[in-house]
């Protein structure tokens, strides 16, 4: 496809929503830091005493230094652009980082849903709970818009095959493109981005927890985990499934 074919527009979404396992925490290292030209200086001289800071880091040299943050809500936002997902995304070869995100909470969830329950099944995983965490990000971007060509480029959009869509993107990237925002392969009329430059994303913020109910299948049900009643007694009023957690969304309905 001819990448100066292609609309770059600005893209503002606030929030964006990313969902990740709650295994993951941010980064203290890129919250403590208040500039982040001092990435390098700072991870050199704390690696001297700290064995374990460098892998909690990851590789900063993945991220030009313009391109890189420091401060509150850093570390989610750089984590995925120092940890490339092995593999790569739909954009992204292995070994590059993005930040995906989506439009919307549910297709952020239809997303990942597809995603989990593809792993959890090949690797023939039982019944069980997925704890995972909502991130909430301001996306302000001149982004490649491929909304509208997924009827004359479809390869864009394969399920499975990501070969047309990681070639455009490493070609968008080498470019110097803020990234991608398409349509939802999983949650159809939901759309997404694929974000490659960290400082297109400001104020990252958890906001919520959900469990994901893997049946050993599928993704049965998706709730959110909500305090309703804390040490004091205090309850929100809210109604729950018995369990301290309310009901988000089914399984049937991801994607």
């Amino acid at each position: 496809m001819d990448t100066a074919a292609l609309v770059r527009r600005r893209i503002r979404w606030r929030p964006c929503y990313r969902v990740i396992p709650s295994r993951f925490p941010p980064i203290d290292l890129f919250e403590r830091v208040a500039d982040a030209g001092d990435l390098d200086a700072v991870i050199a001289l704390e690696s001297l005493t700290n064995d374990r800071l460098r892998q909690e880091a990851g590789d900063i040299s993945l991220v030009p230094p313009a391109d890189r943050v420091a401060g509150p809500g850093a570390g989610y936002i750089m984590a995925p652009f120092t940890h490339p997902a092995p593999g790569g995304g739909r954009f992204t070869r292995d070994g590059q980082g993005a930040y995906y995100a989506a439009r919307t909470l549910d297709t952020a969830i239809a997303e990942t849903s597809y995603h989990r329950a593809r792993f959890m099944a090949a690797t023939a995983q039982p019944s069980m709970r997925l704890d995972m965490r909502v991130l909430e990000a301001d996306l302000d971007g001149r982004l490649h818009d491929v909304r509208g060509v997924h009827t004359t480029q479809p390869a864009l959009y394969d399920a499975g095959d990501y070969s047309a869509s990681q070639a455009l993107g490493g070609r968008l990237r080498a470019a110097g493109s803020d990234g991608v925002v398409y349509r939802s392969v999983r949650d159809p009329g939901g759309q997404c981005c694929a974000v490659f430059r960290p400082r297109r994303l400001r104020h990252c913020r958890a906001t919520r927890h959900l469990w994901y109910a893997w049946d050993g299948q599928r993704i049965a049900a998706v709730y959110e985990a909500r305090l309703l009643r804390g040490a004091g007694g205090t309850d929100d009023g809210g109604g729950t499934d018995g369990d301290g957690s309310t009901d988000v969304a089914p399984g049937a309905s991801q994607g």
